[in-house]
């Protein structure tokens, strides 16, 4: 280690270096270097091919693995943040876990389908053999036609199962087994009586038919489910009609024992904000969520204090969001680390000796991998499984208090060990 926090090049690194033009070494350089002391890894132009790197005494560059990542990166608003924090967490996951056998291509979808599909050729035609992004359900099925005509597995991002199957893997938290492992925990402790208010929008409609199956599935019992547009008045009248079937059902002796919001945080805040009203009293009735429930601050809104959601383990996420802060100077959007663990496990597989590179059987392996957000395993239907935790809304942060039990095919043999061994007691976090 250098004075001043800066890593000394190992000699395979300087020897790859001194084969550089003086432009490239300038380059990489500051690359390296930036990544080293704390600043962003790099900032290259888009479509920039990052490589590891590599010693050409015991590495064949023409032997590597390339992966594209497809993201918005000159898109306006949101979907242009997001897309910078996925190249950002891409390459800050190239430069940790340093594999001479992986080259990383940063490709440009410009925030539309015809953009995806336009990057997914041009990767594709650059030796690309495997695609990682992008965000968006429509821009994820542009690409999906010329990545399977060239049998080049896709790695979404999406949420929207929809676009899932044949090649096109979902990396992303989707909303039915979340569902599932919030209802099963609720009933595995006492709650049998369930209510639900839903937001009336894709992600909602996936979630109140995930929940209605849920509830049957453990044994237990739908009081109320009503949907609700996004928006405050439109609120209202739903909640009411949860309300007076809450309360109706308390006065007949069987009372409701759990009332599920699901939907990211607005959807929570909006409903919470109106909970005091609504004479739910969240003391005898549990408050349960999906994954957009784990915000910083939940626990403002006194009636979400108590909440259970599911989530994988937050120290991961933690630890990754101090160094992508480290790195880049602000803090990452929550998806950013769904770029990581793709990059992360491209470069797992990238080691591989069996010669199989990205195809099905290698990504589908049973043992799974372990990226930022815990344990996971790509199933053949394109969805993924998780180890999900369950977490309780507390007044500062949030705590576990059910760790999970991973996957029975998930073993130290496997190369990814058990889902957590945290203990069963609350642990606070954020």
């Amino acid at each position: 280690m250098a004075p001043g926090g800066v890593m000394e090049p190992s000699a395979g690194r300087r020897h790859w270096l001194r084969g550089l033009c003086p432009a490239g070494v300038l380059l990489v350089c500051a690359a390296i270097l930036a990544a080293c002391s704390g600043n962003a890894p790099s900032s290259q132009p888009i479509g920039l091919a990052l490589t590891a790197p590599a010693d050409p005494a015991s590495n064949d560059q023409a032997q590597q693995l390339k992966v594209a990542l497809i993201a918005s990166l000159s898109a306006q608003g949101q979907p242009g943040l997001i897309g910078k924090s996925l190249k950002q967490a891409a390459e800050l996951a190239l430069f940790e876990r340093d594999s001479p056998n992986l080259q990383l291509i940063v490709k440009d979808d410009k925030g539309t389908p015809e953009g995806a599909r336009a990057a997914a050729d041009e990767a594709i035609k650059g030796g690309a053999q495997l695609i990682l992004g992008p965000v968006f359900a429509k821009a994820a099925s542009a690409v999906a036609p010329a990545a399977r005509q060239a049998h080049v597995p896709v790695l979404s991002f999406s949420t929207d199962i929809h676009v899932a199957g044949n090649g096109v893997y979902l990396l992303s938290f989707q909303p039915a087994p979340e569902v599932a492992r919030i209802v099963a925990y609720a009933a595995q402790n006492g709650k049998h009586r369930f209510a639900a208010l839903i937001p009336d929008d894709a992600f909602g409609k996936v979630a109140a038919s995930a929940f209605r199956d849920a509830v049957s599935r453990v044994g237990a019992t739908v009081i109320a489910l009503e949907t609700y547009p996004a928006s405050a008045n439109g609120v209202l009248e739903p909640m009411r009609k949860v309300s007076a079937a809450i309360q109706s059902a308390e006065a007949s002796g069987s009372p409701v024992d759990a009332l599920f919001l699901p939907g990211g945080q607005e959807n929570v805040e909006l409903v919470a904000r109106l909970l005091p009203q609504s004479e739910i009293d969240t003391e005898k009735v549990k408050i349960l969520g999906t994954g957009g429930m784990d915000y910083p601050n939940a626990g403002r809104e006194a009636r979400l204090v108590g909440a259970w959601y599911p989530a994988p383990d937050p120290r991961g996420w933690t630890e990754f969001a101090q160094r992508y802060a480290k790195s880049y100077g602000q803090a990452p959007p929550r998806i950013a680390s769904l770029a990581h663990d793709a990059v992360s496990l491209a470069i797992a597989l990238s080691s591989g000796t069996d010669g199989r590179g990205f195809d099905a059987g290698a990504l589908t392996r049973p043992g799974g991998f372990t990226g930022i957000d815990g344990v996971y395993r790509l199933l053949p239907d394109g969805s993924t499984e998780r180890a999900l935790a369950i977490l309780e809304v507390q007044k500062f942060g949030a705590g576990i208090v059910d760790a999970g039990s991973g996957f029975a095919a998930i073993s130290p043999a496997g190369g990814v060990g058990t889902a957590s061994s945290l203990p069963k007691s609350i642990l606070n976090f954020h």
